[in-house]
């Protein structure tokens, strides 16, 4: 039994209560580890610490900083593989997955906004002899992190790495669904000598942990990647506050394919995005519209190819798909199949549970599954599902599927499948998303902002973006004569 701790003013303790929450390995159904079942009074304490080491870590030169992180990117890469089975146990996610993606993407994060601090520049804007203005973008204190079970070492990355480069001081709570590798984290940063109270990890629920992070009065901006009725939540708690505030959320993401692209490169692609992770990734295109002309064969090819995927133990380097994250979550998926079913959909494949033999008996598997014959409106293409299930649907025309595509309460990316790069563009302009890909799937430069619109959040990561929501910007208007 592994036993997990918080990190809190640079040290591993146990929740104040001492209570203790079980946690599963999804490929097995069976209890692994313990963590802390934090509440109110650790996250109090965890803002004080952040609090206390506030002033020092902003006044330390950008160069310091960035070497702090460095090192904790140097740890992460030299304890890839540790990283990555505690991973892929804690989520039910392929090793592979974790290995080659997930745990690599997490040191990037660090590296990234290491040194981008070190090129940051401010404006300045003259008025002749008798003005000068000028732009201060100055860290704002302690920040509450919040980040989701699906890639969990890689989303807490992704938030804490700017925040702290910025200068700011951070208190986060990864899922306790999966709290390994945030643990792990904790002590590479002791390792890495990161000073006591600069980073925070709080292991617990949302309800008794995250709540209380959130409603914080020392906590000035609160950042949360997660499912979109939280995220409402969060937003009217810190509505009233006038809290800074980031979310990033669900997806119902459409994957448009043209009888003029690279028929192969996006079937291949397309599969992909369709069930990576278990389809646990809000980027998952579980939508997918085909344009008319080649439909049959791309349904027909797209099934075909979705049986060979191999749902097994999530160890083993021949395995595509691994376990969903608990048994409640499978059941929920299952219960959506169902519903496609009664909504008049036709299941090409998958829609059931599978038994994986061996060590993985008990775990949480399911088959990839492929839906057609749905409406639009339907509840199978309007809700978000978080698992194995995608819907391909034909269209005709470019208005036509542009409509189908933004037909849902969700804006979080898109995928364009074609060789015409006009009709790219046209598309790229009308979608009503926050990433839009062409001709690609997952791909990811740092530099850029990423985000959705609509219901899938509010505020954008990565880049400049993710340093300017962690700073407070302050005009100054100095008088020259």
């Amino acid at each position: 039994m592994k036993i997990i701790r918080n990190y809190i003013s640079g040290e591993l303790r146990s929740a104040e209560s001492g209570a203790w929450i079980d946690s599963v390995n999804p490929a097995t159904g069976e209890i692994y580890s313990q963590l802390p079942d934090s509440d109110q009074t650790d996250i109090h304490l965890a803002v004080a610490a952040a609090k206390a080491a506030f002033p020092e870590w902003s006044s330390l030169q950008a160069e310091a900083r960035s070497n702090f992180l460095l090192k904790i990117a140097d740890a992460i890469e030299d304890n890839l593989e540790s990283l990555a089975v505690a991973e892929s146990i804690d989520n039910g996610k392929p090793l592979t997955a974790a290995r080659t993606l997930e745990i690599p993407r997490a040191a990037k994060s660090f590296r990234f906004f290491a040194t981008a601090i070190l090129h940051e520049s401010s404006e300045a804007h003259s008025a002749g002899n008798e003005m000068l203005n000028y732009t201060l973008r100055q860290p704002i204190g302690v920040v509450g992190s919040i980040s989701p079970w699906n890639l969990p070492l890689y989303l807490l990355s992704w938030k804490i790495a700017p925040a702290l480069a910025a200068g700011n001081c951070v208190v986060a709570k990864p899922s306790e669904l999966t709290p390994m590798t945030a643990y792990m984290l904790a002590q590479l940063c002791i390792d890495a000598g990161l000073p006591g109270g600069v980073l925070n990890i709080i292991q617990g629920t949302g309800i008794k942990a995250g709540a209380p992070l959130v409603e914080h009065s020392d906590v000035k901006a609160i950042t949360f990647t997660g499912g979109t009725k939280t995220g409402a939540t969060i937003a009217r708690t810190t509505a009233s506050t006038f809290k800074k505030t980031s979310l990033e959320l669900g997806g119902k993401n459409p994957t448009i394919i043209f009888a003029d692209c690279d028929y192969e490169k996006a079937l291949s692609t397309s599969i992909r995005a369709a069930f990576a992770n278990q389809g646990e990734i809000c980027l998952c295109g579980s939508r997918i519209y085909i344009e008319e002309s080649i439909f049959d064969r791309f349904s027909a090819d797209f099934a075909k190819n979705t049986k060979a995927l191999v749902v097994g133990d999530p160890l083993d380097d021949s395995t595509d798909l691994g376990a969903l994250i608990s048994n409640d979550h499978l059941e929920k998926v299952l219960h959506h199949v169902q519903i496609a079913r009664e909504e008049g959909g036709s299941v090409l494949c998958g829609g059931d549970r599978i038994s994986v033999e061996g060590r993985c008996a008990g775990g949480y598997f399911m088959r990839p599954t492929v839906i057609t014959n749905l409406p639009t409106q339907c509840t199978t293409n309007q809700e978000e599902i978080f698992g194995p299930v995608v819907t391909l649907n034909p269209f005709k025309t470019e208005s036509e599927v542009v409509k189908y595509a933004n037909a849902t309460k969700y804006g979080l990316s898109a995928s364009v499948w074609t060789s015409d790069v006009h009709c790219a563009h046209r598309l790229a302009a009308v979608l009503e998303a926050g990433v839009v890909w062409i001709n690609c799937w997952m791909e990811r430069d740092l530099r850029t902002p990423f985000g959705g619109v609509k219901h899938s959040g509010v505020g954008r990561e990565g880049g400049w973006e993710a340093l300017r929501f962690f700073t407070e910007t302050k005009n100054v208007c100095l008088a020259i004569s």
